[in-house]
């Protein structure tokens, strides 16, 4: 009744289709038990692979109007920097590389202020002031994050490490692995 001739060669499935074999009432069970779609639940096992030891943290700016996504170390290394900038704005900051944030809404309402080199984007919400992430002149392919702006839960301990910005080319001449922190 129905199916293939004895003999006959399975078709391979088409483009984006993958035979999951054995594993089809596994990976339903896991879909329908966490309510994701299949795109999200590829999504979720493929993060938890590539980002192994990190966590997924979220975040964003005051009003919400700005939200984002980083993999990152439950045990964050916090850089406490006394530039004229930082020491103004109070920024304290982790770095990532570009490829471990994800802006999950609010780019039209970011702006950006430069100073000096230029190197540093200092980017912040229009509405509510507040910068939750920035371009970092140390890491230019990489993201400085405010840990004070993340959300609840998922952060264990954060270690302060002083960095001398007011001498900042000497700084991070010195440092040993600061020019590195947005390396994958």
């Amino acid at each position: 009744a129905g199916g293939s001739p004895p003999g006959a060669k399975a078709e391979p499935p088409g483009p984006g289709v993958i035979d999951l074999g054995a594993q089809s009432g596994r990976w339903a069970a896991f879909q329908e038990r966490h309510r994701l779609s299949c795109e999200e639940a590829a999504r979720l096992l493929l993060d938890a692979y590539e980002y192994r030891g990190l966590v997924k943290h979220t975040g964003g700016c005051h009003c919400g109007a700005v939200r984002f996504e980083v993999w990152a170390s439950a045990d964050l290394h916090v850089f406490n920097c006394n530039c004229s900038i930082c020491t103004k704005k109070q920024n304290r900051h982790f770095i990532v590389p570009a490829s471990r944030f994800k802006l999950l809404k609010g780019a039209d309402n970011l702006t950006t202020y430069t100073f000096n080199t230029h190197r540093a984007q200092h980017t912040f919400c229009k509405t509510c002031g507040v910068q939750s992430f920035y371009t970092p002149r140390s890491n230019p392919d990489g993201y400085g994050i405010a840990p004070h702006c993340l959300d609840d839960g998922t952060v264990q301990t954060i270690i302060t490490e002083d960095i001398n910005g007011k001498e900042w080319e000497k700084a991070v001449r010195e440092h040993k692995t600061i020019r590195d922190m947005s390396k994958p």
